[in-house]
């Protein structure tokens, strides 16, 4: 399922504190994108446990519970994890990773969290989640009753919400540091092949193992760091993040360029530091430059002036990189007016593009 519109973590933690007391909720959104973690905070918040259930792994049972004869007449005992006697979170994650069978099982407790005769205590929440189909992840497809009793929401990466988190958790300094430079780079949309992906998950994976080696406090292996790199997230990603940590002894560099205090390295064995310059140097474009020339302030239109002496010097060094600042190859696009000005000035760069 894809939402027209989709929310940032603290717009579901108060659509949660709002809605599912009420009504279910659903979270729709890739792996590792957090849904989990924000379940259990949302349980923290309000003061109850969080009882969760991985619906990959349940059989009919698990949610109906046995029968037992009771005199003449049998009932269904549900099982202890959720016949419950203080009001509680349940939250059903991977819920359209469940069989038809589960999911059938799944009807009265999410529409009227009851399980045969078990009512669950007044003031109890139910809140499910699961991937999409495009995600490659393991997805059943979702019967229509049970979409239709419950509110959804797709979740989606907020970088700057998830640096406020990676503070408050201590996240490793060069995790944090990175992702403040890249933004763009805290996710990145499952893969086709089996290989790491980058998500908000995988750099919290990431920021551990540099914790376990001392990375920053004693010297690493280049060898060792490649492996917890490029075991964690994307290939691109962690190409990019190698050449941020060999070049933490300048990290000013891109500004001090930005200003004329400094030049593109054009050394052979800095080639992957210009590499990560570059790229950072094309996301301050996009990030910095509005699409509307008219209403361009004066430091856009300082950067804009000064960017276009920067990709010309970049050619001189490396044309490819050069090419890659103003491309659109990832889908990303540099204002048309820019472009132009770009188009006018350096007519072998564009041309060298085609």
């Amino acid at each position: 399922m894809n939402l027209k519109f989709t929310v940032t973590q603290s717009e579901l933690s108060d659509l949660l504190l709002n809605i599912s007391p009420t009504r279910p909720v659903f979270i729709w959104g890739a792996p590792g994108i957090g849904k989990s973690a924000l379940v259990q905070k949302f349980a923290d918040d309000v003061g109850l446990e969080c009882v969760s259930l991985l619906g990959s792994q349940l059989a009919p049972e698990d949610i109906i519970g046995i029968p037992q004869i009771k005199g003449e007449t049998s009932q269904f005992m549900p099982p202890k994890m959720i016949a419950r006697k203080e009001p509680y979170v349940l939250f059903l994650d991977e819920l359209n990773a469940c069989s038809q069978e589960v999911q059938k099982a799944f009807y009265s407790l999410i529409h009227e969290k009851r399980i045969g005769e078990y009512h669950l205590p007044k003031g109890s929440v139910v809140i499910g989640a699961g991937n999409r189909s495009q995600d490659g992840a393991i997805v059943k497809t979702m019967s229509t009753a049970l979409i239709n009793r419950m509110f959804h929401v797709q979740l989606v990466a907020d970088p700057k919400q998830w640096l406020n988190w990676a503070y408050e958790n201590s996240l490793h300094p060069w995790v944090v540091d990175y992702i403040t430079e890249r933004p763009d780079h805290l996710f990145s949309e499952p893969p086709k092949t089996e290989e790491p992906y980058s998500t908000p998950r995988s750099w919290d994976m990431l920021s551990d193992a540099l914790k376990e080696y001392g990375a920053g406090k004693k010297d690493v292996p280049e060898k060792i760091l490649r492996v917890l790199a490029y075991g964690s997230v994307s290939s691109a990603h962690a190409g990019m993040f190698l050449a941020f940590v060999k070049q933490l002894g300048n990290r000013n560099l891109l500004n001090e360029i930005l200003k004329g205090e400094a030049r593109f390295p054009s050394a052979p064995e800095d080639r992957d530091v210009l590499y990560f310059v570059a790229q950072s140097f094309r996301g301050k474009l996009l990030l910095e430059l509005p699409e509307d020339k008219q209403s361009i302030s004066r430091s856009a239109q300082e950067l804009a002036h000064r960017a276009k002496a920067m990709i010309k010097d970049l050619s001189h060094i490396n044309i490819e990189l050069a090419q890659m600042v103003v491309s659109s190859d990832d889908g990303k696009v540099l204002p048309e007016w820019f472009m132009v000005e770009i188009v006018r000035d350096l007519p072998r760069l564009i041309k060298n593009e085609k």
